[in-house]
């Protein structure tokens, strides 16, 4: 069974002192990776991510995810080369078709269905690939050695790839060619307009992994399986915390479904640990990440399943 790793996604930085004393603080407490979001309002994820490289000294670096529909291919494995670069080969590359659309709106670009922004995710992806093994200016075809530092992901021509969603769509994409397939906890409200979202449920989470796995075939064998803990409740009674939670975040699920999902971690932190260990059993998800609030409450939890 696949050994843990575990992340926590930033949100903001008051500087750039703030955010280096984060960063160490976070790969002291044993983080494994640092990612970014691909938000408006909040960082940018490449800068953000060559200064959480220099400022640590084994922390990884990587997107969750970046919204392909915002990105030229051609400028973003610009990007993507240089972060590899820069941060001597600790770059993991996430990628997702995006479900907010208010942020297209937000800058001036339209919105488009969900079948069309999901041929753009596969699109880019191969993109990206051929542009890792095509010098700058030479024509499509003359493909070479991948520029990459690391040659693990795309087909083995770059940085590993993560794709993200929930959608039968993208989710097929990520059975044909990602490394690590993160199950998003975020579904769409029937009914609703496009980014009123909900929580998903244990049962739909299982669903979506059994889809991937049918869909990758043997490939499966291979995958790492990422999560978002969209909160962390260190508590001693679960149902009071999760009635409270669903409270303030409005999750649009039953106090029942929040203490089940796996998208949320809420009990001591003996149970937290117990619940992650469980989770790593019926659905495969060892990647694990945490918002940047929850960084110090998660970190014994960390401790816990490392000293065990």
């Amino acid at each position: 069974m696949r050994g843990f790793r575990f992340s926590f996604n930033i949100c903001q930085a008051e500087s750039k002192e703030d955010f280096a004393k984060m960063c160490r603080r976070s790969e002291e407490y044993g983080y494994d990776v640092v990612l970014t979001a691909d938000h408006l309002g909040m960082l940018a994820p490449f800068p953000a991510l060559v200064a959480a490289a220099d400022a640590t000294d084994r922390l990884r670096v990587g997107t969750l995810v970046l919204n392909t529909s915002f990105w030229n291919p051609a400028l973003l494995a610009r990007e993507i080369l240089s972060t590899d670069l820069l941060t001597d080969g600790r770059l993991e590359v996430g990628l997702g078709a995006s479900h907010m659309r208010w942020q297209f709106d937000e800058a001036g670009i339209p919105w488009e269905p969900i079948a069309t922004r999901a041929d753009r995710l596969a699109s880019t992806v191969s993109e990206l690939e051929r542009h890792f093994t095509t010098e700058v200016g030479a024509p499509p075809e003359a493909r070479g050695e991948s520029r990459a530092v690391q040659q693990r992901g795309f087909h083995r021509t770059g940085p590993p790839l993560l794709i993200g969603g929930v959608g039968d769509r993208v989710l097929r994409i990520a059975a044909e060619h990602a490394d690590i397939v993160s199950i998003s906890g975020v579904h769409q409200m029937h009914g609703k307009p496009a980014g009123m979202c909900r929580l998903g449920s244990a049962a739909e989470a299982a669903d979506r992994v059994r889809f991937v796995r049918e869909h990758a075939g043997a490939r499966s064998a291979d995958l790492e399986w990422h999560m978002l803990a969209h909160a962390v409740e260190v508590t001693d009674d679960r149902r009071a915390a999760a009635e409270k939670l669903l409270k303030q975040l409005g999750m649009g699920i039953s106090v029942e479904d929040a203490l089940e999902t796996p998208y949320l971690l809420i009990g001591t932190v003996d149970e937290i640990a117990e619940q992650l260990v469980t989770n790593r059993e019926r659905y495969g998800f060892s990647y694990i990440t945490v918002h940047q609030p929850y960084i110090e409450a998660f970190a014994p939890v960390i401790d816990k399943l490392r000293g065990s």
